[in-house]
């Protein structure tokens, strides 16, 4: 039996057999998910090589390893524009920038030292503005979102403890849009809010219970998975375009370059693929 999802101009068919993992081997603390401009998909888990990397068809590419423990403690994974891996490592604090290939690159945030509504108290997500800013959810033990520049270096953060506008509670995932909009997941607040790129607030989305990941694709258009368990598809604006109940506990999610959805789903240790019907 097909399985199909969502309505309008936006269904999918669930692909069951996603991804061709050998014989005898599952997802080990599976956290996040991406997907790079050649459509291979970067799995980044807390047991075992920390990112398994696989073809859009769930043939295994690669296998990254674990040096000195680096990664400790997978959340969110995000691709650049030019295809490089940004890791959240949530316990220890750091963002680690990797190449394609899984050769480490660059850090930021002290390894293993928290701060106080400075960069890193546990972060939970990062993600590249068009602009070439670097964009941090600083989510668990922090809640603050944090601006970086291409190379690192620290330019301002914004937001504090509360549920007000411009107030966060658990800010757990992050993107922004072609035109420079800042949209954050604030997770325990059960809401989107919206920003302009120097952190103005703008907006709030409200109709969500704990949302946990967001993402843009191309197209300018925004994937909303949450703990009802559903995801949400909407316009840059917050109109809704489509809903669906899908994946039991969807961390992250991710499009590729054919409209296909990728989410990590953290309770069954699985990826679910939805591929998109034209």
């Amino acid at each position: 039996m097909t399985i199909t999802v969502g309505m309008g101009d936006y269904v999918y068919e669930y692909q069951p057999e996603w991804p061709r993992l050998p014989v005898g081997q599952g997802f080990r603390g599976i956290s996040g998910v991406a997907v790079d401009s050649r459509d291979r998909v970067y799995v980044f888990q807390r047991q075992g090589p920390p990112v398994l990397v696989f073809d859009p068809d769930g043939n295994p590419l690669a296998a990254w390893e674990r040096r000195d423990g680096v990664p400790a403690d997978a959340h969110h994974i995000h691709v650049g524009p030019d295809d490089s891996v940004y890791l959240v490592d949530r316990d220890a604090h750091q963002i680690l920038k990797y190449a394609s290939t899984g050769a480490l690159l660059s850090t930021i945030g002290t390894r293993d030292r928290a701060a106080l509504q400075a960069p890193f108290n546990h972060p939970a997500d990062i993600c590249v503005a068009p602009s070439g800013d670097l964009y941090v959810a600083d989510g668990y033990g922090n809640s603050s979102v944090h601006r970086f520049a291409p190379d690192g270096t620290f330019i301002a953060s914004f937001g504090s403890p509360g549920r007000g506008p411009g107030e966060f509670i658990v800010p757990h995932s992050i993107r922004v849009s072609a035109d420079g909009r800042v949209y954050v997941a604030d997770r325990e607040n059960n809401r989107v809010q919206v920003f302009t790129s120097d952190g103005q607030f703008l907006d709030q989305w409200t109709d969500f219970k704990c949302p946990m990941g967001i993402h843009i694709d191309a197209d300018q258009t925004v994937y909303v998975t949450d703990q009802v368990p559903r995801l949400s598809i909407l316009n840059l604006d917050g109109e809704l375009l489509a809903r669906g109940r899908t994946f039991e506990y969807a961390h992250q999610v991710y499009t590729d370059s054919q409209g296909n959805i990728y989410g990590a789903d953290t309770s069954n240790q699985r990826v679910q693929k939805l591929v998109r019907v034209r």
